[in-house]
């Protein structure tokens, strides 16, 4: 098969949309267990995309469910350098109104019950995460958001809970004072994997609600979700048709070298099967010959 270029992870009728040719789904096995689905390819404004539904057709799984891991080793044996994730989210700020798009630069990770890393099993890395959001694809999201007339907020802190409840008031009203702008219940684990499989990754989040802080609105309900996110897929949609084109084909960032000098374990002593699990990820890193600082 055609290796892929972008992998794209939101909703189950994301992948509905006006000019995607050639789709046909492609099931996977990985090593961690199955995907949340199948992945929908096929061919959008030019680029080889990767459709894949976060909760499954159907929104079957439960944020704590998903399992994260497979389904970014998936794009990554589907070739995917780059992903953009489209996600449901609640403002923690007045600024920010439901309808809105924010294209967050910064995740704080409060999920208690999750496997959030490629490794151990008898290998140890330490990725840098300082900057976990691609530095070449948010700006290009920003710029195809404002093209398509949305208000765009370039940047920000995506605080991410371990769900699948929504907050309490007293949660919300201490979240809000930690300076986070929005709130959800998935991304920030996605943002790990991907930077431990060298991909880049980027956040179109969209607002839907005021979670449940703000005293003149009513509290988030999952009527109020759905009837925001209605409205907002079809931008997302044409936000990332718009985005497509404008995307580098050769990566200038440091996503795509990012497990270069994290591997802590030499070759030699991971075990076997750690080695089959992770040879997709590791690849040339696994080589007794190769310093992890010439890989390129």
């Amino acid at each position: 098969m055609q290796k892929i270029e972008i992998g794209i992870i939101g909703g189950s009728g994301l992948y509905e949309m006006e000019g995607l040719t050639g789709k046909k789904e492609v099931k996977l096995s990985t090593p961690f267990g199955p995907p949340s689905d199948a992945y929908i390819v096929g061919k959008l404004e030019g680029r080889r995309v990767a459709f894949l539904a976060r909760h499954g057709r159907g929104h079957r799984i439960l944020p704590s469910e998903i399992n994260f891991r497979a389904n970014i080793w998936g794009m990554k044996k589907l070739g995917v350098e780059r992903i953009i994730s489209v996600s449901a989210v609640g403002s923690m700020k007045e600024s920010i109104a439901p309808g809105q798009v924010v294209v967050p630069d910064q995740f704080y990770d409060h999920t208690r019950r999750r496997i959030g890393t490629f490794f151990g099993g008898g290998v140890v890395a330490h990725v840098a995460f300082a900057d976990p959001v691609c530095s070449e694809l948010r700006p290009v999201l920003c710029r195809a958001g404002r093209s398509r007339g949305a208000v765009m907020h370039d940047g920000g802190t995506y605080f991410c809970i371990e769900g699948p409840q929504f907050s309490a008031r007293g949660e919300s009203l201490i979240f809000r004072r930690w300076g986070v702008d929005v709130i959800g219940m998935t991304n920030v684990t996605e943002a790990k994997l991907a930077r431990e499989a060298e991909i880049c990754y980027a956040t179109l989040a969209l607002v839907t609600d005021y979670d449940c802080w703000h005293e003149s609105m009513e509290s988030v309900t999952v009527e109020a979700v759905i009837e925001t996110l209605k409205k907002n897929v079809v931008l997302s949609q044409q936000i990332i048709r718009a985005a497509l084109p404008d995307i580098p084909v050769s990566r200038g960032c440091p996503c795509g070298s990012a497990l270069k000098n994290a591997i802590m374990t030499p070759p030699a002593l991971i075990p076997k099967k750690t080695r089959e699990n992770l040879k997709l990820i590791l690849g040339d890193y696994l080589s007794p010959r190769t310093k992890k600082s010439e890989k390129k």
